[in-house]
C-alpha cells in the first residue's frame, strides 16, 4: 500500500494543503522515503515471519514514521490511517518477536550491496517517469535512469527542470533513496559474527572421540566431521548433533552423534538454537533410530528412500542374481585390470597426490556433491582409517576409485566412486567385489553402498497389481531420472543383492517442506550459486 500510494500522483488539492505548512520540497522527500520504506517493510515481512526481534524492532520503528510520511507527502490520511492500525498491532505483538539476528554472511552483505543501488534506481526512475510535469520536454526514460542512479549519491543527471525548485525536490528524494540503501546496508554489515561456524580442531577432536566409541550406531556417522559442518551438544555432552545453516534452515545430517540414550538432549538443544535464530530445523538423511528420536521431540518423518548395505558373510558372486556382476568382474578381468584395497594411512605421497589428481579429472564438473553421505575430502591425513580401492590397468595407470570412510570399528561407508569413462564397463563391479572378498582381511563386516531415493516406489512400480498412485509416481520418477539418474542409482546399487534400509526426512510442518527441499538440494549441491559467488564465500572462509 505504502509502495503504491507513493508511486501513484497524489491529490492536488491536499498537496497544497501541506504545502502550505511545509517547504515545497518536504512532499517530495516524504513521497521518495515512504517509497523507500514500503520496500524495506516488503523486505522485512520474512523476517518478521521468522519472530525476529530486530525486524521487529525496525518495522515498529518505519511504520510510526511512515505515518508521519503519508501525512507529509500529500495528507493521505488513508494510508496514515492503515499504517496506524499495523503499528499498534505490531506493539501489542511484542511477545511474538524473540529471534536472535541471523550471525553476519559474506551472501546477505553481497546482496545488500548490490540489490540495493538496483532497486533504489528503479524506485527513482519510477518516481521520477511518474511526476514528469516539472522536466523539460524531450527527457527520455534513460536521461531518467541516469538521474536516478546518480542521484543516490547527490550527483546530477542529465535530466533537466523547468525551474530549480523541480530540480531540489527530485535531488532531495534520490539521496533519500541513497541513504535508505546505506542505512540497509549498515544493518547487514552490522549483523553479529557470533553463531554456527564450521568445526574448529578442538570440535573435530571430541567428535573424533564419540566416534570411536559410538560410531558403530550409524553408517553416516564419520560423515559428521565434515568441514563445512557445525556442532551443538546436549547439556550432558555425552551426544551432539551436526548440522549446516542454509538459507533459514538449520539442516542437520544424519543421526546425532555420541550415546543414543543422550540423543534427546542434543536434539532438543539443537532445536532451541533454532528457535531462538528463528530457523526452520530439518534432519537429512536420518535412520529408523534416528527418526524415532527426532519425531519424539515433535518433528515429523518422512521416508526418502533406501541405503544398501552388503553382509559381508552374506556377499558371493555365486548364484543367478548375481550373474551381472559376475560377468562384468570377469570381462574387466580379462582386460587385465587388477584391484586393490589399502588403508588410507598406508598410502605413500606419491599414491595421494596421483590419486586426487585423477580423482578431479573424473569429476563431472567443477561443483563437488554432497552433505549427508559425503566427506567433501579425499585421502586426508586425518581420515586414516578410511579406505581406498584402487584398480589399475595392465600399465599401471589408475582407472578407478572408491573411498570409504569408517563406520565403527568394522564397517565401511561409502563416499566417493570415480572412473575413467574410457576404461572397460564393470570396472565399479570389479572394485566393490574386490572390497567384499577382501573385507575380513580389513576387519569389515558391513559395507554400506550408495543411498537409492525413493526406492521402494521402483522396486514396486512394476509390481503386478501396483495402483494408478503408485504407478503415476513411478512414471513421475521414470521422467526425473533422466536429469538425476534416480533410477539407475537404484539398479546399481540393486544388482549386489543388499540389505535395504530405510532413510529418512525430518521436518517440523508440511508448511515448511519447500524450503527445507530447497535447503538439502543447495547444500547437496544440486542448485548450486555461480561460480564467482563461490569464490568470494571461499574468500569470506579463510577470512
Amino acid at each position: 500500500m505504502t509502495v503504491l500510494s507513493a508511486a501513484l500522483p497524489a491529490m492536488r488539492d491536499r498537496v497544497h494543503l501541506v504545502t502550505q505548512v511545509l517547504p515545497d520540497v518536504f512532499p517530495a522527500a516524504a513521497t521518495t522515503g515512504a517509497l523507500g520504506v514500503g520496500v524495506i517493510l516488503l523486505l522485512l515481512s520474512r523476517a518478521l515471519r521468522r519472530g525476529k526481534f530486530r525486524a521487529w524492532l525496525l518495522a515498529t520503528v518505519l511504520s510510526a514514521i511512515t505515518v508521519l510520511l503519508h501525512l507529509i507527502k500529500g495528507f493521505d490520511v488513508e494510508e496514515a490511517t492503515v499504517t496506524l492500525a499495523l503499528f499498534v498491532l505490531l506493539v501489542s505483538a511484542r511477545p511474538s518477536f524473540e529471534a536472535r539476528p541471523d550471525p553476519r554472511s559474506l551472501s546477505r552483505v553481497l546482496v545488500v550491496a548490490l540489490a540495493g543501488p538496483i532497486v533504489a534506481t528503479t524506485l527513482g526512475w519510477l518516481w521520477l517517469a511518474v511526476d514528469a510535469d516539472g522536466q523539460v520536454a524531450g527527457t527520455t526514460q534513460v536521461d531518467r535512469w541516469n538521474q536516478a542512479f546518480f542521484g543516490l549519491v547527490g550527483i546530477r543527471g542529465p535530466v533537466h527542470f523547468v525551474d530549480e525548485l523541480d530540480a531540489d525536490r527530485s535531488a532531495i528524494a534520490l539521496v533519500v533513496l541513497g541513504a535508505a540503501v546505506l542505512v540497509c546496508l549498515l544493518l547487514a554489515a552490522m549483523m553479529p559474527a557470533d553463531g554456527p561456524h564450521p568445526l574448529s580442531a578442538e570440535e573435530d577432536g571430541r567428535l573424533r572421540e564419540s566416534l570411536d566409541r559410538w560410531g558403530y550406531v550409524d553408517s553416516l556417522s564419520y560423515f559428521a566431521t565434515r568441514a563445512d559442518r557445525s556442532v551443538i551438544y546436549s547439556r550432558s555432552g555425552k551426544a551432539a548433533v551436526t548440522y549446516r545453516v542454509v538459507g533459514t534452515v538449520s539442516l542437520a545430517g544424519g543421526d546425532p552423534i555420541g550415546d543414543p540414550e543422550a540423543w534427546p538432549g542434543a536434539i532438543e538443544a539443537w532445536l532451541e538454537e533454532a528457535r531462538s535464530f528463528g530457523w526452520v530445523p530439518a534432519a537429512l538423511g536420518v535412520s529408523e533410530l534416528g527418526a524415532t528420536a527426532f519425531h519424539r521431540a515433535g518433528l515429523d518423518a518422512l521416508e526418502l528412500g533406501d541405503e544398501a548395505i552388503i553382509d559381508i558373510d552374506e556377499f558371493t558372486l555365486e548364484g543367478r542374481s548375481m550373474r551381472v556382476v559376475r560377468q562384468a568382474v570377469n570381462r574387466c578381468e580379462r582386460a587385465d585390470l587388477k584391484v586393490s584395497c589399502v588403508r588410507v594411512r598406508d598410502l605413500d605421497p606419491a599414491a595421494v597426490e596421483e590419486i586426487r589428481t585423477r580423482a578431479d579429472d573424473w569429476r563431472d564438473g567443477p561443483v563437488e556433491r554432497g552433505f549427508s553421505m559425503a566427506l567433501g575430502r579425499l585421502v586426508a591425513p586425518e581420515d586414516g582409517e578410511s579406505v581406498v580401492v584402487l584398480c589399475r590397468d595392465g600399465h599401471g595407470r589408475l582407472r578407478g576409485l572408491l573411498n570409504l570412510v569408517p563406520w565403527g570399528s568394522d564397517g565401511l561407508s561409502l563416499d566417493l566412486m570415480r572412473r575413467d569413462r574410457d576404461t572397460e564397463n564393470g570396472i565399479v563391479e570389479q572394485m566393490v567385489a574386490a572390497l567384499c572378498e577382501a573385507a575380513p582381511d580389513l576387519g569389515v563386516r558391513r559395507v554400506s553402498l550408495n543411498f537409492a531415493v525413493f526406492r521402494s516406489v521402483f522396486a514396486r512400480g512394476e509390481r503386478l497389481g501396483a495402483g494408478p498412485v503408485l504407478r503415476l509416481w513411478h512414471a513421475v520418477l521414470i521422467g526425473l531420472s533422466r536429469f538425476w539418474q534416480i533410477e539407475s542409482l537404484y539398479r546399481a546399487n540393486a544388482k549386489y543383492q543388499p540389505e535395504w534400509v530405510p532413510r529418512f526426512l525430518c521436518f517440523r510442518s508440511s508448511g515448511d517442506l519447500p524450503r527445507v527441499a530447497t535447503a538439502a538440494l543447495r547444500a547437496e549441491a544440486f542448485l548450486v550459486a555461480p561460480a564467482w559467488f563461490r569464490a568470494l564465500a571461499r574468500v569470506q572462509r579463510r577470512a
